[in-house]
């Protein structure tokens, strides 16, 4: 093998790309929890694992699927997954990791692949490992049942539209962002609270879950709540979930101009690790 080169990953390179996204557990959490379940075969994997080697050793990664998601990647390993990227031509909806890592990423590929949709150049990564002491989680925050798929689904695309800024429905008619929310409804990782006519009123998932770590997601309360102290007791209910049935450490990235929800999570106890960086088309 040459001194430096990159290359697709496959299945037989699993355990030497299972080392690199344990290096970073909470910032490689959403990568590494799809390849623990699908390994490295692209079908089942949902895009490709580009690898880059230095001295025959694989250094770093970048995930090539609906969202492009550089992994501990050096500069040159950036600058050669950029390459590839050009050279593949846009197929991703994002481009999203660690701040610094892409917005090199993204300074090479902006000329050909911009301009963008939106940029989000700092969405603080916040971790805590413990409940918070002054929050009670709200008793009425449970998992989301098999048979309440209608009764989330409004919330959650109201949450993505508002978030992304796109509906999910649009272009399949939503059918893979269903068939996300029921995936996460079906492995009882999906939480809210309902009102007494059995709308949404709070809602948030654990998405990625690997065990050293998970990852909150989705996190929205219903507009005529807001303000009125649901968001706290809430997250306090979810990450109860978390810590007791999924992993030690939970996660969440939040966008920086989003004052309220960084304020809450503080409340909440999570505390500020780094930052991603996240480029919408």
């Amino acid at each position: 093998m040459t001194q430096t080169t990159s290359r697709v990953l496959e299945p037989s390179d699993l355990d030497a790309a299972l080392a690199i996204l344990d290096r970073e557990p909470v910032a490689n959490a959403f990568v590494a929890a799809r390849v623990q379940i699908a390994g490295l075969d692209p079908w089942r994997l949902g895009g490709e694992m580009w690898g880059w080697y230095e001295h025959g050793m694989l250094t770093s990664l970048c995930y090539a699927g609906a969202n492009l998601v550089p992994i501990c990647a050096t500069p040159r390993a950036v600058r050669a997954f950029a390459d590839r990227a050009r050279r593949a031509g846009r197929r991703c909806s994002s481009i999203v990791g660690p701040a610094d890592t892409t917005a090199q990423l993204w300074r090479l590929l902006e000329p050909g692949w911009g301009p963008a949709r939106e940029v989000r150049t700092r969405q603080p990564l916040m971790v805590t490992g413990r409940m918070p002491a002054d929050i009670t989680p709200d008793p009425y925050v449970r998992r989301v049942r098999k048979d309440e798929m209608e009764r989330i689904m409004p919330a959650c695309v109201a949450m993505f539209t508002e978030e992304v800024g796109i509906s999910p429905m649009a272009g399949d008619g939503g059918l893979l962002y269903q068939a996300r929310v029921a995936e996460l409804v079906g492995s009882g990782r999906s939480f809210a609270r309902f009102d007494s006519d059995g709308r949404v009123v709070f809602k948030a998932e654990i998405g990625a879950a690997t065990d050293r770590t998970c990852q909150i997601q989705g996190v929205w309360v219903a507009p005529e709540y807001r303000g009125t102290g649901l968001a706290a007791p809430g997250m306090a209910a979810v990450l109860r979930y978390a810590l007791t049935d999924v992993a030690p450490v939970a996660s969440l990235y939040v966008n920086d101009f989003n004052t309220a929800a960084r304020r809450t999570y503080q409340r909440v106890g999570f505390q500020e690790v780094g930052a991603f960086m996240s480029v919408l088309f």
